[in-house]
């Protein structure tokens, strides 16, 4: 059993593992799912898939002690997407993200995945700052990081699609 981070009244956020497998190919190559992302189409196989466990998300809970984490569904116990956070050296910041399959769209369970994730990093994880980047056409994931407190910042071209990105500060930082 993976290392459980967060529970709430729907979900169970926890590590991902290789049992996972399925599940990750399964919402990774729905089309719905990543209409939005700067990966649709990079997992194609059950081997893709394998790597992104392996090489990323187990590879950042050793080096930064957090990572996207899988959203298990406690009613069906089915692992429907992820949530949490990734250290991005191409944005020189931590952003949140999220993704789970369409069946489990408005439901509200992507602001209950988020906030909890964010009340965990406010209590666990040295952050002061988390990003929180969408294409432009992504509007019900926008509406999600406002909801959350999130504040525009700025729109940038990005691979052919315009991001919109926002911030949230968790911590006020010092001043001086």
């Amino acid at each position: 059993m993976s290392k459980v981070i967060i529970e709430t009244s729907r979900l169970i956020i926890r590590e991902f593992n290789l049992d996972d497998l399925e599940a990750v190919f399964e919402f990774s190559i729905n089309e719905d799912v990543t209409r939005y992302t700067g990966d649709a189409g990079a997992i194609k196989t059950r081997e893709d898939a394998k790597g992104v466990i392996e090489s990323i998300w187990l590879a950042e809970y050793k080096k930064y002690g957090y990572a996207r984490w899988a959203l298990q569904h406690k009613q069906s116990g089915k692992v429907i997407g992820f949530c949490g956070f990734k250290n991005d050296d191409r944005i020189q910041a931590t952003d949140l993200g999220y993704r789970m399959l369409p069946e489990f769209w408005g439901q509200g369970l992507a602001t209950e995945a988020c906030t909890a994730c964010l009340q965990y990093a406010k209590q666990h994880m040295a952050l002061d700052r988390i990003l929180g980047e969408v294409v432009v056409q992504n509007t019900n994931s926008a509406n999600v990081l406002e909801k959350l407190g999130f504040k525009f910042v700025s729109e940038y071209p990005d691979l052919g699609v315009t991001i919109k990105r926002y911030e949230l500060w968790l911590r006020q930082l010092p001043s001086g």
